[in-house]
């Protein structure tokens, strides 16, 4: 054998010696064994996740151990399991490419939470509900049990969560445990929805394989049929060509779940095409946008918004989420024959519907096949939107002037949560600046949840580097959920949280029973609750009451409480029965409604 020949061979032993180690490598790789309960945490660090909410119980403190233990995820525990779903729901919403995770223990833990949870699935909102349960033994044998209803019926919880999860994944044994915690948090995070998780006592520390961890989870939606997708966007373009060039975007709800901010960007930058939202989509555009024109709310939108929505030849709804409270009370006047209706899993052209076309592989093909329309588009004026702080003769906080003088107030990225009702109506016309989160339950408008999806907010918005977070509730709200200031203050949030004090249910009132005592509530001293609630000795917040316009603007003009290096709270004085002109027009529309006369 040659010199060269030798060479040659010698390469090759090296090559696959070099490859039976890699082989050995990967075998012994793929033969590590992880428990059940790192394997759940190991797919949510995949996912970004780095607190999980909750309320320790006998069934799930197994499970926690592994939480606590953990280098990257921490521990969040809560008052109660309401608060801690959602405040799962809020870190969901302001994280973004991630989900919340909220652990209960089996039946009076899980229970209490589900209210959150169903919220969380009304709102199309991705978390995963981790239930801590008795052991697979006693799941099988069925003893009486605590925590049980004393029938033998173990299976009633899950009963329960079927209807408000997406999906559900009851662990019995390890031999399928990857397989089934994979499939959930894949429908979580594909359809932005929660999930539900039961994990057995002795499952916590069960071994199983940990190879699948390799292959990370798919965020992609099924993909769309190629033929029915091409004949859909040759149907769009005809009624583009025919709206000769008189058509805006309009961004709802389901844009920002499914992840869309992007796409919708794009279009805007490649068409020009003027831009409006809805309630549940304020924030999912720019609102400092050069073609953003404002919030489109049916009849309770301003004149000047309302006359140029319904008048375009063409609306692209982007998302679209036909709520009561997102619809002005259903009183949108746009025309199906105007309308395509971009969503998640469908698309609407006029009155036809295409299922199964989603619109996150369908607007990026649309975009770039209406390119050729920016240039006209770019011509038509879109009057940019602004909320002045109107003059008024007395010195009393109104709502007219509270919520665009705090507009001001408000600087890039802050995350702004506002409350069910009032708040939530209040905010409604107010121009968010560059980067700002908005955040509301309007559709399913839970009270309280403000104040507890505001710790939720406030710990994404830490992870994220964002700016403040700010709260607006009121003071009925807060009640139910108070508590979970403690856990901002434990876990060194510095929230904002202005409390508008009108002695009761303010939206309520305006909706029913103006006078009836079952809308008034008990005062509490508010600026004593941060000093009770976690601050006890006074250092780690300050609290105010603003009674006036010029308490509240010499308040907001300060640099110090403006920079929220502590946890605030402000008291807001206002009158038992002033209201927000959109939650006024709601509550008309909605006395008509029950009258049969809309």
């Amino acid at each position: 054998m040659d010199t060269a020949a030798r060479q040659l061979q010698a390469e090759v032993n090296r090559l696959q010696h070099e490859l039976q180690t890699l082989k050995v490598q990967y075998l012994n790789d793929d033969d590590e064994l992880i428990t059940i309960s790192e394997y759940i945490l190991k797919r949510l660090e995949q996912l970004n996740v780095t607190s999980i909410f909750g309320v320790p119980g006998d069934f799930n403190m197994p499970f926690l151990d592994f939480i606590e233990d953990h280098p990257t995820i921490e521990w969040i525990g809560n008052c109660n399991e309401l608060n801690a779903a959602y405040a799962a729901d809020g870190y969901a919403r302001v994280k973004e490419h991630s989900i919340g995770v909220v652990v209960t223990t089996f039946g009076v833990g899980e229970l209490s939470a589900i209210n959150g949870i169903a919220g969380a699935f009304s709102e199309m909102v991705p978390v995963l509900h981790i239930v801590g349960v008795p052991s697979t033994t006693q799941l099988k044998n069925k003893p009486m049990l605590h925590h049980t209803l004393g029938n033998g019926k173990f299976d009633v919880y899950t009963k329960a969560a079927e209807q408000v999860t997406i999906a559900q994944a009851m662990l019995m044994n390890k031999t399928q445990a990857a397989t089934e915690i994979d499939r959930l948090l894949t429908e979580c995070i594909v359809h932005a929805r929660p999930v539900y998780l039961t994990l057995p006592m002795d499952l916590t520390t069960e071994k199983i394989p940990a190879k699948r961890l390799k292959v990370e989870l798919s965020r992609t939606p099924p993909p769309n049929d190629p033929d029915v997708e091409s004949y859909v966007l040759d149907e769009i373009m005809e009624l583009v060509d025919d709206a000769k060039q008189d058509i805006i975007v309009l961004v709802d709800a389901c844009a920002i779940r499914h992840d869309m901010r992007q796409e919708v960007n794009d279009l805007l930058v490649t068409t020009q095409f003027p831009v409006y939202a809805t309630p549940m989509g304020k924030t999912a555009v720019s609102e400092e946008h050069e073609r953003y024109g404002g919030i489109y709310i049916g009849s309770i939108t301003h004149p000047s918004i309302k006359e140029r929505v319904e008048n375009a030849n063409l609306i692209l709804s982007i998302g679209g989420l036909k709520s009561d409270f997102n619809t002005g009370m259903f009183t949108y006047r746009i025309p199906a024959t105007h309308t395509i209706e971009l969503h998640s899993d469908h698309t609407l052209v006029r009155h036809a519907k295409f299922p199964g076309i989603g619109m996150k592989s369908l607007l990026p093909k649309l975009t770039e096949r209406l390119s050729k329309y920016q240039e006209g588009a770019s011509r038509i004026p879109v009057p940019h939107y602004k909320l002045d702080v109107p003059k008024e003769s007395d010195d009393k906080i109104s709502h007219a002037y509270f919520w665009p003088r705090v507009g001001k107030f408000f600087r890039k990225q802050d995350v702004i949560v506002a409350e069910t009702g009032t708040s939530n109506f209040g905010m409604m016309d107010v121009p968010m600046p560059e980067k700002s989160v908005f955040v509301s339950q309007i559709l399913y408008g839970s009270i309280g949840w403000a104040t507890a999806s505001t710790l939720g907010a406030a710990l994404a918005a830490r992870d994220k580097c964002l700016g403040r977070t700010i709260l607006f509730t009121g003071d009925g709200s807060m009640e139910l959920t108070v508590q979970e200031i403690s856990t901002m203050t434990h876990h060194n949030l510095t929230p904002i949280l202005f409390v508008l004090n009108n002695k009761g249910y303010n939206i309520e009132r305006h909706l029913h029973g103006l006078n009836r005592k079952y809308n008034d509530i008990v005062d509490w001293k508010w600026t004593s609750l941060l000093t009770t609630l976690g601050d006890l000795e006074g250092k780690m917040s300050k609290s105010y009451t603003v009674r006036s316009k010029s308490e509240l603007n010499k308040l907001l003009d300060d640099e110090e409480f403006a920079s929220a290096q502590k946890i605030q709270l402000v008291e807001v004085i206002m009158d038992k029965y002033d209201t927000p002109r959109a939650l006024q027009a709601a509550a008309d529309l909605t006395a008509k409604m029950a009258a049969g006369h809309l």
